[in-house]
């Protein structure tokens, strides 16, 4: 049954992930990336230091630090080290690339969700803000059933990719390195999820602008200690991705990346998943934020 399941899902994937996809993807990075004049080059020099402002006087129910790591929550750690790792072990070395590329052409892609998020969120009765594609969509161009649609569809990928991979790798890191039960592992993971999420956003967004700084610093912190542990691989990791990418061949140690197009499919496919541009989830977060405008 779950052999019957799982080639199911393999095919449609395939489908989905097929040439079509990739060139719109990626496509539509290179074309905001041109179209916003390379803005991926202010990222450090306003767009960091934007992000840690306050405007107090602003709309919005958090700052736009707790809407940034709220967004930042997902994709760090799990969604890097399971994103990459499995691009990898399914596109081969030359994956990385093309997980690079996605990243670097992403940011002005994101940058463009995160901005029509803001620009056209809506206040609630409540005084709750509440933005995302489906208001983009419904108010912006006019099609609220693509917007409806867009939602549904968000719901289902948030028990997926949102939810199941990062507590499926808590689960088997417990149970294989502390012996701890997955089940156990699953019901704690729930509770504690419950007792923030419940709270809402403002909830969600000061959990997140505690813990999300130090995941960071952590997760840079092990990523420089490995890579100085095996300085040695550095060199020719990078010369083999870099071959890998544009040429076939299969993937050293028994690997099954098998070309040039495995290595672009799950290296963008993957990518997205470690850095969300372009999937529409993250906007939804940056539009609660409580900023003076869109841009901001």
């Amino acid at each position: 049954m779950l052999d019957s399941i799982s080639a199911v899902i393999t095919k449609i994937d395939g489908l989905v992930w097929g040439w079509w996809l990739i060139i719109l993807l990626l496509g539509t990075h290179i074309f905001m990336t041109v179209r916003l004049g390379f803005i991926q080059r202010k990222t450090l020099s306003k767009g960091i230091k934007l992000s840690v402002l306050k405007d107090p006087d602003a709309e919005g129910e958090v700052s736009q630090f707790g809407a940034l790591t709220t967004a930042l929550a997902a994709t760090i750690g799990t969604g890097n080290i399971i994103g990459v790792g499995t691009a990898i072990a399914l596109g081969g070395p030359g994956a990385v690339l093309w997980c690079w590329l996605t990243g670097v052409f992403g940011i002005a892609t994101k940058y463009s969700e995160a901005l029509i998020a803001v620009k056209y969120r809506v206040k609630t009765e409540d005084g709750r803000m509440q933005g995302g594609a489906m208001y983009a969509l419904s108010r912006g161009l006019n099609l609220k059933w693509l917007g409806m649609l867009f939602a549904v569809f968000a719901g289902f990928a948030s028990f997926g990719i949102g939810c199941a991979t990062q507590v499926n790798a808590i689960a088997t890191v417990c149970n294989e390195n502390l012996g701890i039960p997955m089940w156990i592992v699953g019901i704690v993971v729930a509770v504690l999820t419950a007792i923030v999420i419940f709270g809402g956003i403002k909830s969600i967004a000061s959990v997140c602008e505690k813990l999300v700084p130090f995941m960071a610093i952590f997760y840079v912190l092990g990523c420089i200690i490995i890579l100085c542990m095996n300085y040695d691989f550095i060199i020719p990791a990078l010369g083999t991705i870099g071959k890998l990418a544009f040429t076939p061949g299969a993937a050293a140690g028994g690997l099954v990346g098998t070309g040039i197009r495995m290595a672009i499919q799950y290296g963008v496919a993957r990518g997205l998943f470690s850095n969300e541009s372009g999937l529409g989830s993250a906007p939804i977060a940056a539009a609660a934020a409580q900023t003076r405008n869109p841009v901001r």
